[in-house]
């Protein structure tokens, strides 16, 4: 019989941190957590609500006799929690930082049972779809933010060409036969009259900075995701100016966009918090 081993299992939100096996998860997803920010998560969780310093971090998992550097080890832990629980420094929902003192976790914190488990690890559940933060690769923040802004200035460039050309539009609906031009062509102001707005806000939140942006686009998406669908047929109507075959291959990349916008957003996000 394969051996058994007893863990205590701390679970808030939709999270669970397991003692035993060093992991933490998310609706059963295992997420990537390194040795050292993990025991600074556990040793919070142990002490809900209450301030855990600094120096009581440092003693009971750096130790006294250590030369590694401290401060910026164990900011760069704090950093790690927060980007895998997805939460930030200026508006905390699980870790706080007590200015002076050390950190506080203020979320609600289920008292941790004990439990005997196989040693044996359980399967992961499969990902969703969609890529989370500790999915994607590391890239240099300029690039991400240059990606971001690219990709905004690009569909807004889109929308602005659509309605200074209304007219030839409105020939190319004709010319391929499509039910009622005039109500597309109307959709066509409206949804580019509706996104202009988006875009700018999402265009200056990547410019300053804006640390709750992956946040805010998180509640976009699903809103933001069908219109940039029907966007992507935007080549279509350049079958004055291009081929077809190329106009074709222009919708593909435009149908990967949004979801490339996704990642980028979320990496964006990604931050040593203090």
């Amino acid at each position: 019989m394969p051996l058994q081993a007893t863990s205590r299992i701390f679970q808030f939100g939709v999270f669970e941190a397991n003692e035993a096996t060093g992991e933490l998860r998310k609706h059963g997803v295992k997420i990537k957590l390194h040795s050292q920010p993990f025991k600074v998560l556990m040793l919070l969780l142990e002490n809900p609500g209450e301030v855990v310093t600094r120096k009581d971090i440092q003693q009971r998992l750096w130790g006294n006799d250590t030369f590694v550097d401290f401060e910026h080890g164990l900011n760069a832990a704090v950093g790690k929690i927060r980007e895998a629980l997805h939460d930030s420094a200026s508006q905390p929902r699980f870790v706080e930082t007590v200015a002076g003192k050390g950190y506080r976790f203020i979320g609600q914190v289920q008292q941790p049972g004990l439990r005997n488990e196989l040693a044996a690890p359980l399967p992961d559940v499969r990902p969703s779809l969609l890529n989370e933060v500790h999915e994607l690769p590391e890239a240099p923040r300029r690039v991400v933010r240059m990606l971001l802004l690219l990709i905004e200035v690009m569909y807004m460039s889109f929308y602005f060409g659509a309605l200074a050309n209304l007219q030839e539009i409105h020939d190319v609906f004709v010319e391929m036969s499509c039910p009622r031009p005039m109500m597309l062509l109307v959709a066509l102001i409206t949804t580019a009259s509706m996104l202009i707005p988006v875009r700018l806000f999402l265009a200056t939140a990547v410019a300053f900075d804006f640390v709750l942006l992956p946040e805010k686009f998180r509640r976009l998406f699903p809103f933001l995701l069908p219109l940039d669908m029907l966007w992507a047929l935007s080549p279509v109507l350049l079958i004055h100016h291009i081929n077809i075959g190329l106009a074709l291959g222009l919708c593909a990349v435009l149908v990967y966009l949004p979801f490339a916008q996704r990642s980028l957003v979320l990496m964006f996000g990604r931050r040593i918090s203090q």
